[in-house]
Order: structure tokens, then sequence, then C-alpha cells
């Protein structure tokens, strides 16, 4: 077996065994931590509405007619429904639940580490592929953000590696399909989120660089007597291009031509974000991303799942592993290293300005992207120390520096991967404990249950967080109703009265909250207390729930008299 042939086989060894310890560490408790809201409101609950044959409760109402069902456009002002029509087969399979439901985006995150894989090894060769793959599969961000893959939307992971293996096909075969194959999965992930812009931006402008260097190069050789060839598409292949860019946001554009929701969500959060942040204060918040970028390595960002975990080594390994390459590297693999990293931090600048908030969830779909930069740093610095493994008896025997870089380059990569495989183990074994807390507890399923209990199935949830779940986990039967208004997380709006007080008139109705200090939209427990007391009515407390460490979660309410 020729070299080439070993390392290949190697690679894919390496990918299988990825491949496996993934899917042991990410099927492992899956019910595990409780369903967010995130995970119901945007797939869940409308792929059981399809599965089960109920009325579509679509976002801003939505929607488009496919056959005999109806399709939801998209499932925020800036995400669209493509979970929704993922997670579906998996319901009608494996029953409404939160399992079934999570193995899609499971799944998906396995054709990431296979595309990952991929794009490593046509960057870099077997050995950054099989790298990638390993270091992707055990990082603690990846593998617990792909169990509740709904809340991250991690799609956007898989499609912004899958960008990057057509991108590079294209680069170098300039076929037509690869450059088409390219525009449709960018448009497709604008749709699936619209922080996507974030990697077109970065290619965009990687690929510009690469193409005035090419086009420089092209010049010398033209008047060295080369034929020069600009390597651009011809505007058939452009236009191609651009229509299968629009296609996948086709439904992105009916739902703004109907609702204007995405223009909104822009525009009125141009300088301060529904959240709060401060978008002119751009260097504060790049601060507040750069040091979520070593928590996202560190996976120390888990606190919800029962205890905080850290691979303390992972930031300081890949620092130096790419400045180490970047500077001493071969000049081949260091281009490309180059264009990983820039491509990384580019998304890392852009992601200073946000229409939300500074949530590290957003770097989900940027995690592939640290495995390829480290699996391609290690090839550049084999490349340099290659008669290490290559010595015989027509090459030189490798020297005591060789020898030194070889062993710490083996060092560094088996440090990190070990402490990542370890951090991830004790998260589990941490959260087959805890249940999980806050939004992420394992709590909402009895609430769930006890809610089911009950006719008619409406209480009024008096926070955010509570409908979707319950809906989904319920398979329709309890339709909370959303009445504390999001207008202000202070206190009430001026229509919570009007919203609340029909309902008043039923000593049956039932009210749904947080407890005190779990509460996100706050004094609407207060507000609800004293229109009872008006109305010569007691707020009763029917019940409460509470996460396994005891701290109380939920809480019911009944307006009965005293």
């Amino acid at each position: 077996m020729t070299s080439d042939a070993a390392s290949q086989r190697l690679a894919r060894i390496a990918l299988l065994v990825a491949l496996c310890l993934f899917l042991a560490l990410g099927a492992h408790q899956l019910s595990l931590p409780g369903l967010h809201y995130d995970e119901a409101k945007e797939a869940g609950v409308n792929a059981m509405q399809i599965v089960t044959g109920q009325p579509v409760t679509a976002f801003r109402d939505a929607t488009v007619r496919l056959g005999p069902v109806e399709i939801p456009l998209m499932v925020q002002d800036y995400i669209g429904a493509t979970n929704v029509l993922l997670a579906a087969p998996f319901l009608a399979l494996g029953g409404v639940n939160e399992v079934a439901l999570r193995w899609m985006p499971l799944l998906l995150a396995t054709l990431t580490i296979v595309l990952t894989w991929r794009v490593a090894g046509e960057l870099g060769g077997p050995v950054a592929a099989g790298l990638a793959a390993l270091l992707l599969a055990v990082n603690p961000s990846f593998v617990f953000w792909s169990r509740q893959g709904i809340f991250v939307t991690n799609l956007t992971a898989l499609l912004m590696v899958a960008v990057l293996h057509f991108a590079v096909r294209w680069h170098r075969n300039r076929q037509p399909g690869d450059l088409c194959a390219t525009a449709f999965l960018m448009g497709l992930g604008v749709y699936a989120k619209l922080l996507f812009v974030w990697i077109i931006a970065g290619i965009a402008i990687i690929a510009a660089l690469i193409w005035v260097n090419e086009r420089r190069t092209r010049r010398k050789q033209s008047l060295a007597g080369a034929v020069e060839n600009s390597g651009a598409p011809g505007w058939p292949t452009a236009l191609a291009a651009a229509v299968c860019f629009v296609i996948p946001l086709i439904p992105l554009i009916v739902f703004n031509l109907r609702t204007e929701g995405t223009i909104r969500a822009i525009f009125d959060n141009l300088g301060n974000s529904y959240y709060g942040v401060d978008n002119t204060a751009y260097l504060s918040n790049l601060r507040v991303r750069i040091e979520q970028l070593g928590a996202l390595l560190r996976g120390d960002h888990f606190w919800y799942l029962g205890e905080r975990f850290a691979n303390p080594f992972a930031p300081w390994l890949a620092a130096g592993l790419l400045l180490f390459a970047l500077a001493l590297g071969a000049p081949v693999y260091r281009r490309r290293l180059l264009a990983v990293v820039g491509l990384l931090f580019l998304a890392v600048a852009q992601s200073a300005f946000t229409v939300s908030d500074l949530f590290i969830t957003h770097y989900a779909m940027l995690l592939p992207l640290a495995p390829i930069g480290v699996g391609l740093a290690a090839v550049a610095l084999y490349d340099r120390i290659t008669p290490v493994f290559t010595a015989s008896a027509h090459t030189p025997s490798p020297g005591p520096a060789q020898i030194i870089t070889a062993l710490g380059l083996l060092t560094a990569v088996t440090l990190w991967w070990t402490a990542d495989l370890w951090t991830t183990a004790r998260y589990h074994e941490v959260l087959s404990l805890s249940g999980g807390y806050a939004a992420h507890s394992d709590a909402v399923y009895a609430l769930a249950d006890y809610l089911d209990q009950f006719e008619p199935a409406a209480p009024l949830a008096l926070d955010w967080g509570l409908d979707s779940p319950v809906r989904f986990l319920t398979v329709g039967r309890v339709n909370p109703v959303e009445v504390f208004g999001y207008d202000s997380l202070e206190g009430p709006d001026a229509g919570f009265v009007e919203r609340v007080m029909p309902f008043l008139a039923d000593p049956s109705t039932l009210y749904v909250t947080h407890a005190p200090d779990a509460t996100v939209f706050q004094g609407r427990v207060e507000a609800l207390r004293d229109l009872a007391d008006a109305r010569g009515l007691e707020l009763q407390e029917t019940a409460r729930f509470a996460e396994r460490n005891g701290r109380p979660l939920f809480i019911v309410y009944r307006a009965a008299p005293p």
C-alpha cells in the first residue's frame, strides 16, 4: 500500500471513529436537558401540527399551501421554516416527542462532521481531514448544541461547510454546477437564519482578495508568454448562479411582501436592539464576542446543564498552533489556513452588530472552522517535519528539532482532543443529576403532564417560554394563551388588562408563570393579583414545579373567591 493510500485509509477510519463517538455522546440521554422554548417554537409545534393534521399556527399568520398542507413561511422574522420541514418526517416516524424531534438536528450534525472532514481534506489532505473530524466530534459546544440543534439553528453549520465544499471545488475546477450549488446553499443559509450573511460577506471578501492575487499572477505569466485566463464565470453561469441564490429566498421575500417582518426587525433595531444592545458601541460589543470565542473553545458556557466545565487548553492550543503554522508552515497550506482563519474572524467582526442580542449561540454556525483550521495548521507543520515520518535508507534521518516539533504537535492535538472528550463526558454526568436548569429544565415535562389533566386546556401564559413546549409535549391538547405582551420586559403594557379581564370571570382558568427569580417578563403576576383583588378574587397557587435541586421554576395559579 502506498503512503497516500495508507493516509486515505487512516482518514476514513478517523471519520468512522469520529461519527461513532459523536453519536454515542450526542444520543445519550437525549431527552435531557428539558425541551427549550425555541426548539418547540421554531420547529416542534408546526411540525407536530403538520404531522397530526392540526391547523398550523404560523408566525405572523404567513403560510403557503402545498397541496393539503399549510407550511409557515418563517418561524421568526429572521429564521426560516427549514427546521419545520426537516423535523416533520422524524415526528411522523418516531412520534411527537422531544427525542424524535432532537434526532433531526443530531443527524444533521453527523453530516456536518462528514462535510468538515471533506473540506479539511480538500484543503489539507487526509491528515487534516482526520484531525478536523475527530476534534469536532467531541467538542462540547458541538455535541450539546447538536442535541438541541433547533435551539441554535445548527443547520447553518452544515450549510456553511457545504458552501465551503462547493466553493473550493469551483475555485479548482471552474465547473458551473459547483458555482450554482454554492450560490443555492448561500441563499438557503440566509433563509435558514439571517446571520448567514456573515459567512457570505466573509467569503466574498476572501474571494476578492484571492482573485486580485491570482490576477496579478496571471498578468506576470502573460508577460512571460503564457495565455491569460481570468477564471471568472461567464455571464450565463453568473446569471444561473444568481437565480440559484434567489430560489431558496423566495419564502423570505414573500413573507416580507406580506408582513415586512424581517425589514422591520432590521431597521427597528439598527441603533439599539430589542434586547438593549447598543450597536454603536462596536468595540465593546466586539470585546464580548471575542471573549465568547474563547468560551466556545473551552466549552464552559453550559451552566444550564448543571455545572460549568472547561477545556482550559483549547484556546491556547488553538492560538499557538495557528500562529506557529502561519509563521512557519508550508506556504501552500499557510495561504489556505489564512483563508479559514480570515473567514472566522470576519464573521466575528460582523457579529458585534446584532438586531437581537450578543448570544453565544450565534456561533454554532462557526464551530467547524476551528477544527478545519487546526487540521490545516497541523498539516502545514507536518509538511515541514516529513522526514520524521518518512525516514528510510533513501532519506536523511530527522534532527532533534524535527523530532521535538513532531512530538509537540502530536501532544498538543492529543491533549486538546482528550480534554474536550473529558469535558463532554463530565457535562453528561452532571446533566443526569440536574436534568437541566431554567429554560432548559426537565421540569417542563411535569408541567405539561399536569396541565394536560384540565378542560378546557387553554391556560394563560404570564411569561415567555411556556406556550410552545407545553403545546408540543401535549400534542396540541393544551394550548396556552400568551397574554403577557412582548412590548416591555419591565412591566405589563397598556393592553395587558384588556387581554386578561375576560378570563377572570371563569374561576377554572389557570394562569401559568415562572417563579420570581426565573421570570423574564416582569410584573405580570402582580398586575393579575391587583385585578383579582379588585374583583373580590384571590390569586391562589394550585401547583408548582421545581428543578431537581429543589429550586422552584413553574407556578400555576387560579383566581377564585377567597
